[in-house]
């Protein structure tokens, strides 16, 4: 995969996947649009100092002048959208608030982060990946976790919807559905799981890969699973 020459914008990039993603795109040539919100997890970023990654402050990627802000003025080949949030409660402990939290950091996130990348990409075509979950494509796992299940399905379908209406500019959309990713916090919160059969964050981000980059030039419209073992 040659990225060499490509400029791609990677939310969540300071993130356990994001992270992975970013490395895997550095080593292929590209350079990096990476926004954060939060310092210490920048602080911790493997890539900070790289003179090919361009670290961009924002407050709220549910916000469009956020949004607004990480696009402005470049022209990405790619835009990989993994920014989002977790919640598990019973339905009867999810008020409205906590419900649109999950929306917003989920679904509506990436619908601006798409809206922007298309227009971004107007005229020169591009790839889009967005990151959906695996109860948006089997619901009855999302059972405990009715927020984050809808606002995950919501990134499925729009993924599917949006490959369909930008394929002819030359936009190939597309998504990855993993299951849980063997990363550091959810080994803490999952001490007893067998962590063998948990998708590893670089096989993952491989995928996410192949999807944003030039060598695919036929696949849209596809929500991936990436299970591993599990």
């Amino acid at each position: 995969m040659n990225y060499i020459d490509k400029n791609v914008v990677v939310t969540g990039g300071t993130g356990a996947l994001g992270a992975a993603v970013v490395d895997g795109l550095l080593k292929a040539g590209a350079t990096c649009t990476v926004p954060y919100v939060h310092d210490a997890e920048m602080a911790h970023f493997a890539h900070k100092d790289d003179a090919k990654v361009s670290l961009i402050k924002v407050a709220d990627l549910s916000d469009e002048s956020d949004v607004a802000k990480l696009f402005q003025g470049i022209a990405p080949w790619a835009s990989i959208h993994i920014a989002g949030g977790f919640s598990a409660a019973a339905i009867g402990d999810t008020d409205k608030a906590a419900l649109m939290a999950q929306l917003d950091s989920n679904l509506v996130s990436c619908f601006l982060c798409c809206r922007a990348a298309v227009l971004a990409m107007a005229g020169k075509g591009g790839r889009i990946v967005n990151v959906a979950a695996r109860p948006a494509l089997e619901p009855r796992l999302g059972a405990g976790m009715t927020a984050y299940t809808i606002a995950k399905s919501g990134v499925a379908a729009l993924t599917i919807a949006l490959a369909e209406e930008v394929a002819k500019q030359g936009i190939l959309v597309n998504a990855v559905a993993p299951s849980i990713m063997d990363t550091p916090a959810n080994r803490a919160a999952m001490p007893k799981a067998d962590f063998d059969k948990w998708p590893k964050v670089e096989d993952v981000a491989a995928t996410i890969l192949f999807l944003a980059s030039p060598g695919n030039t036929v696949t849209r419209g596809a929500i991936v699973p990436v299970y591993g073992k599990s």
